[in-house]
């Protein structure tokens, strides 16, 4: 005998009442956090959960596979994997109404929890997850109606209207509660101005004290294939943990600085741009960058030094480290000593001579250099705290990474690229290499083995900043190796030996294979 039940007979729309519920939750849930000007939705704040919690080696892993990629392929993993919850949920409802409802309560605290987890996060910010849940119970009660109450195995299989009828409901209440969802997620679009607005502000922003950058005289040595320089804005790395960059209208933004010192201060962004500016060129430099890796920039940063502005504050004395923490929630620990000396540590309000970009840190971020940027370099920085490392965690250093973090010396070569093939006769190598806060005094290279050949290096103005350096030689037509490494300010000479980025970033010599003809 035929099975005419409603779970046979509608298998596939029970699945589909699932999925679009559980859309029609995500899109209220979302528009309602525009609404209220909350920077994350649930579901990006599941996202950032997922990324503070990962395993620093396997976070570093998957960014060493998928590189700026991470962000969007974790987003899309999370949406298949709510797809095919929903969808379960919505076969449930076949059965059974309370189980859908477990299954939506389960999400829901898994949003709630991560959104509780979130700096500064507030009741108001769970407002979206429970519009989201009752969402879901309103919207599938809606579309599993028609199929629940159809009396399937009497009207149906004597009267095909009666089916059709039915189907006909279902599809009408699916296609408007899909027209719906999309409507909002529009309308949250159009809500959520907040970041085009703060977008608005900077490209009005004007900073008098800021200056145009102007790379030094013969800082560039015009070696095609090598990198530029000055590194562009838009160029410029991208290494953080936000799945949703904070947007902050200046106004709105403001820097505690408190613990060990004498006087608590908090500085406004007025504040901030009124007092004594200092510019440089500054070489940044991530932690994860590998041998020859491209996880480095160089550029123009303005802003005000740190070091008056803590002897202001007034340090008490056994003070070691100041635990930045930026307003997505990221925190640093940072030695004291590396924002009190003579180097240019600073908080930055500017990148090459404009405002910085948003997701570069706008309206202000901190630059130390000489440091990883995993210790200090917080982007959207809102509060420091004077303190002793043996206090204090941070967000890398509780995932095995080090405490201290100084920049490692390397070299790269940029040209010829491994694989290339070149013209027999004299070859032109050329690359960068860079010790920010002691400087490079030379490099050198050596082709197939044989003798190492010192380079010709460009001009810098200082030692916080990587230089260009370039070589020739005379090469027969074939295959060729071709190694660098850099000599610094003391005398040091960099190392060949080899080691992983963790815990204190990659040592090791670059080197490039390449064919002569």
């Amino acid at each position: 005998m035929r099975d005419n039940s409603p779970v046979r007979t509608f298998r596939g729309a029970w699945s589909v009442a699932g999925l679009v519920a559980g859309a029609a939750g995500l899109a209220t849930s979302y528009f309602a956090a525009m609404a209220l000007t909350i920077r994350e939705s649930p579901v990006v704040a599941v996202a950032e959960l997922i990324i503070r919690t990962t395993p620093g080696a396997i976070a570093e892993y998957l960014i060493s596979v998928v590189g700026r990629l991470d962000k969007p392929l974790l987003g899309l993993g999370i949406l298949i994997a709510l797809a095919v919850v929903f969808a379960w949920a919505g076969r449930l409802a076949a059965r059974t109404w309370w189980a859908p409802a477990v299954v939506y309560a389960a999400l829901s605290a898994v949003g709630a929890v991560a959104v509780a987890t979130q700096r500064a996060s507030t009741a108001t910010d769970q407002l979206p997850v429970a519009v989201g849940f009752v969402t879901w119970l309103v919207t599938l009660s809606l579309l599993t109606e028609p199929l629940r109450t159809a009396d399937l195995t009497v009207e149906t299989a004597g009267d095909p209207e009666a089916g059709a009828h039915t189907r006909r409901v279902f599809a009408i209440r699916a296609g408007l509660l899909v027209a719906g969802a999309a409507v909002l997620g529009v309308a949250g679009q159009v809500v959520g101005r907040g970041r085009r607005h703060v977008e608005e502000l900077r490209n009005l922003l004007r900073l008098p004290q800021v200056t145009l950058p102007q790379v030094p005289v013969g800082a560039n040595l015009g070696i095609r294939g090598v990198s530029r320089w000055m590194t562009p804005a838009d160029d410029f790395y991208l290494i953080d943990t936000s799945f949703v960059k904070p947007a902050i209208d200046p106004e709105d933004w403001s820097l505690r600085i408190h613990g060990m010192v004498e006087k608590e201060i908090t500085l406004t962004y007025r504040d901030l741009i009124h007092r004594q500016f200092t510019e440089a060129w500054i070489t940044l430099n991530c932690v994860s960058n590998q041998v020859g890796g491209e996880l480095i920039g160089n550029a123009w940063w303005s802003g005000v030094r740190l070091a008056p502005i803590l002897a202001e504050a007034g340090v008490l004395a056994g003070a070691d480290a100041v635990l930045q923490t930026s307003e997505s929630g990221w925190t640093c620990g940072t030695p004291l000593s590396a924002l009190t000396d003579d180097r240019d540590a600073m908080l930055a309000v500017a990148m090459n001579g404009k405002p910085l970009p948003i997701d570069h840190g706008f309206p202000v971020r901190t630059i130390v250099p000489g440091l990883y940027g995993y210790v200090s370099a917080t982007k959207w920085v809102v509060e420091m705290e004077v303190t002793k490392f043996s206090d204090i965690t941070a967000y890398w250093t509780e995932r095995g990474w080090g405490e201290q973090g100084p920049v490692k010396m390397s070299s790269r070569i940029d040209v010829p690229r491994s694989g290339e093939e070149v013209d027999a006769g004299t070859v032109t190598f050329g690359g960068v290499a860079w010790s920010q806060h002691t400087g490079i005094s030379g490099v050198e290279f050596s082709v197939d083995g044989g003798e190492w050949t010192a380079a010709d290096l460009g001009a810098v103005p200082s030692e916080d900043c990587w230089v260009q350096w370039s070589g020739r030689a005379d090469l027969e037509p074939g295959d060729h190796h071709v190694v660098v490494r850099a000599i610094d300010r003391e005398g040091t000479v960099q190392t060949s030996v080899v080691q992983d980025v963790l815990p204190d970033g990659a040592t090791g010599l670059h080197e490039r294979d390449f064919s002569a003809g």
